[in-house]
């Protein structure tokens, strides 16, 4: 199960970097042929930018909601749950201890 979450966020990240030489290229197009000065294009580069990194952000939250999603299916506790039942077994555990004395 991990597995699917690390290759989906590695495979956001070589998007996100493929993204970013596609925008340069995308970029020094648009420059040429739109006459942008090269302050415009940066701030069009940077915006691009900006979504790019929203888009890779949704996909990781996403990938993280179906792997949640997909544990619950298949009855795994989580790490919060299994600390309050790892805590509960200790108080028992005295509980029992105090009671055989």
């Amino acid at each position: 199960m991990l597995e699917l979450v690390e290759k989906t966020i590695l495979a956001g990240i070589g998007a996100l970097s493929l993204s970013q030489k596609k925008g340069d290229e995308l970029l020094q197009e648009l420059k040429e042929r739109l006459n942008l000065t090269e302050e415009e294009g940066k701030k069009l580069l940077n915006k691009l930018e900006g979504v790019a990194k929203e888009n890779q952000l949704r996909l990781e939250e996403l990938a993280r909601e179906e792997v949640k999603k997909a544990c619950q299916r298949m009855g795994m506790v989580s790490v919060d749950e299994f600390g309050k039942l790892k805590k509960k077994v200790v108080q028992l555990e005295k509980q029992l201890k105090s009671l055989t004395k």
